[in-house]
């Protein structure tokens, strides 16, 4: 009777069997359907041996270099400006160096004309006591001697201004007479050194409120610009959709669709800087006095005089142009020197005068005369 009981008593106290039965306590059996009843018990499943798997590390993919192609990227190729190239001066504000940097790139590849950018983001015509616009331009003037001058104000002066000692809101009668003495300050300065200006008109903005006194400035410039005898740049519809409204996104000079403006609604891309000065280039081309290559003309002599061919049967005659297209003030009508002479009776004279319609000419829609057909020979 010992002997059993010690026998229990060793088996309990090894931790072999101790973890055996721990190790079969804990083991999980599946429970068996009746398919697998039916059909035979479940296959064991194996499982897979942690393996170390060494993985190959794959070359990372280049980035492709940035295309800097002029033709694909569409900036232009900057070359050495000629001793002689005429300098345009761009003054104004923060919108007036945006127009700067458009320029820029824009006479990059033109040899003859060298931007000149004097700026100040924060100037305009209201705080003079910040920067005296008149005053500051006579001194670029001289120290530049440009051949021209491109001038963007206006969009800072939505303002108080002090008139006489007091201060006028923006857009009183005070205020706005005030204004237009300023503006007529600045371009008495390019009269008395005689160069021809541009002035840029603003921008739509995306405050409504701002727009709207931005169109109301622009009047003021256009008004004083073209009176002084300069020119009015209108960037307004290029920057605006079709009610003349605000827009971030439009069309570049390529036509493409891009982002103009910045998330500020005020400021200006790349693209919209670049398109800004699209409208600015071709008046500075016109006032500076350089222009584009022209079609080479033909000088045509005595001998190549063409006459024009008497007609005796008139049957029709070409068109004659009743407006003037060239605005030449002339007092012909167009093309009425190669108007054929003629000394018979047109269909018109015959028309009007005897009442008499005139047969059309053969083979034309009209000809409704009845034609036998011939029968062929033999």
């Amino acid at each position: 009777m010992i002997l059993p009981v010690l026998a229990l008593a060793f088996l309990l106290t090894d931790p072999a069997f101790h973890y055996q039965g721990v190790a079969q306590a804990q083991e999980v059996r599946e429970r068996r359907s009746i398919i697998d009843m039916i059909f035979g018990g479940r296959k064991k499943r194996v499982t897979k041996s942690n393996t170390s798997v060494t993985r190959v590390k794959r070359p990372r993919r280049k980035k492709p270099a940035s295309i800097s192609d002029p033709a694909i990227t569409g900036a232009e190729v900057e070359v050495a400006k000629q001793p002689d190239a005429k300098k345009v001066l761009v003054i104004g504000d923060f919108m007036a160096s945006a127009l700067a940097d458009g320029l820029i790139v824009a006479f990059a590849s033109d040899p003859g004309i060298i931007i000149e950018k004097k700026t100040d983001g924060s100037s305009g015509l209201v705080r003079d006591d910040h920067l005296d616009w008149p005053q500051t331009l006579s001194t670029y003037i001289g120290e530049v001697k440009p051949a021209m001058v491109v001038i963007m104000l206006g969009a800072n002066d939505r303002q108080q201004m002090v008139v006489n000692g007091k201060r006028e809101k923006f857009q009183t009668d005070p205020w706005k007479a005030e204004y237009e003495k300023r503006i007529d300050a600045i371009l008495a300065v390019t009269r008395e050194n005689k160069i021809p200006f541009v002035w840029t008109g603003l921008p739509a903005f995306s405050s409504p409120s701002l727009s709207a006194d931005a169109a109301t400035l622009n009047n003021y410039y256009r008004a004083k610009a073209e009176f002084a005898g300069g020119e009015f740049v209108d960037i307004w519809d290029g920057f605006a959709d079709e009610n003349g409204k605000f827009i971030a996104s439009g069309s570049d000079i390529n036509g493409q669709p891009v982002r103009l403006r910045g998330s500020d609604g005020l400021s200006l891309t790349k693209a919209g800087k670049r398109k800004i000065a699209f409208y600015v280039e071709k008046p500075i081309r016109k006032l500076i006095g350089i222009s584009l290559p022209a079609i080479s003309q033909l000088n045509a002599t005595a001998d190549d005089t063409i006459t024009a061919p008497t007609v005796t049967n008139i049957v029709a005659v070409p068109p004659i142009s009743l407006m003037d297209p060239d605005l030449d003030g002339g007092g012909q009508l167009l093309d009425a020197a190669t108007i054929p002479k003629t000394n018979g009776t047109s269909p018109r004279d015959k028309l009007i005068e005897k009442g008499q319609t005139v047969e059309a000419p053969d083979g034309r829609v009209d000809d409704f005369k009845w034609k036998p057909i011939e029968e062929p020979a033999g």
